[in-house]
């Protein structure tokens, strides 16, 4: 299988949209790595924040769906920071420097876990509009490393990122999440001691959510039903910490869906921002049509057995088999008869 950073997809994102880096604290050595895609009219976007083993770049299909479909989406890397409160005042300093008074945040992981202490952070002027949690958690002490917190920054880095690779997945996997596991290892040897250092202390420092601070904020929580760095018990407790939460949970995907089931992951994170559509917390350009954005995976296989006809509106990307590129699309009509080809009248011709 083609690997993720050679793909057609992954050099078009890193060809087109720069990567900025901003310093908003007294220590310029303190940078904030980020991709900032879309209309910057919207003042509400979606903030990606990246695991311990994550850059900005890992949320690139997030970034070339999303801004396609009218979305303004920022990826970021946070710099080294010891303290989630030092972390927390960081991010609320960018936000300022952005000029962007709330936000939508999707973390994975740790990001998942630094969404919600900042959330918890701004609770008396919040800052977060509503938070989408992909394979997160809400107390370290789960991790049962707290006692070891403080002594990561003495570690070298090949025995931190030793740990690292302790939580990715074993054994036997598909071939996209081998290739979604190859690509945060090359992410994970692309940062430096101190980075890793830093994000395993904030990863393991004593420290839980206070969710009555942050009830009233709008909550997805997506998980896998696979292996993950997750234990049940982790993610029991999050669905009791946040019983209003709406859930969206895939077969499978491991540590990072949102690499290898990209997808499913784009359409629950449009599903999420679709409630805030026409409001002015709406991450979409308003002069955008409402549409779904639908991978083929999505709404091929459920049918490639049967007849169907998906209904006029409906927008999707299509695949194309001849140059692998992501081709969006506005359905007009559908049609699939078994044993045949699939029928489609859209608004541009294909010739996948």
């Amino acid at each position: 299988m083609e690997e993720i950073k050679e793909s057609p997809d992954y050099t078009w994102f890193r060809s087109t949209v720069p990567l900025k880096r901003i310093i908003v604290d007294d220590d310029d050595s303190k940078v904030w790595s980020l991709y900032d895609a879309g209309p910057k009219s919207i003042r509400c976007p979606i903030v990606f924040i990246p695991p311990v083993s994550g850059t900005a770049e890992v949320f690139f299909q997030q970034m070339l769906a999303l801004t396609g479909w009218g979305y303004r989406v920022i990826s970021l890397q946070f710099p080294v920071y010891w303290d989630l409160m030092e972390f927390c005042d960081g991010f609320r300093k960018l936000l300022d420097h952005l000029q962007l008074d709330r936000v939508h945040i999707f973390g994975a992981s740790l990001g998942g876990f630094l969404a919600q202490k900042f959330a918890e952070f701004t609770c008396k002027s919040p800052r977060v509009h509503s938070l989408i949690l992909c394979n997160s958690f809400s107390d370290t002490s789960i991790f049962n490393q707290t006692w070891t917190a403080n002594s990561f920054w003495l570690m070298p880095a090949f025995m931190l990122k030793k740990i690292v690779l302790a939580n990715f997945a074993k054994g036997p996997v598909d071939p996209e999440m081998a290739g979604a596991i190859d690509f945060m290892v090359d992410r994970l040897e692309s940062l430096n001691q101190r980075e890793l250092a830093s994000r395993l202390t904030l990863n393991c420092q004593n420290s839980y959510v206070e969710p009555h601070k942050i009830k009233d904020v709008a909550m997805t929580i997506i998980d896998v039903f696979d292996q993950s760095a997750l234990s049940l018990e982790a993610k029991e407790e999050m669905y009791k910490l946040f019983p209003n939460a709406k859930r969206a949970h895939l077969k499978t995907g491991g540590n990072f869906p949102y690499l290898c089931r990209s997808a499913d992951v784009n359409l629950y994170i449009q599903i999420h921002l679709r409630q805030f559509h026409g409001t002015r917390h709406a991450a979409i350009n308003p002069a955008m049509p409402g549409f779904f954005l639908l991978s083929a995976t999505s709404f091929l296989e459920p049918f490639s057995h049967a007849y169907a006809v998906i209904h006029m509106g409906l927008a999707v990307t299509i695949r194309s088999r001849r140059s692998n590129t992501l081709i969006p699309l506005e359905i007009r009509s559908w049609t699939k008869v078994p044993g045949e080809e699939a029928t489609l009248q859209t608004n541009h011709s294909i010739m996948g």
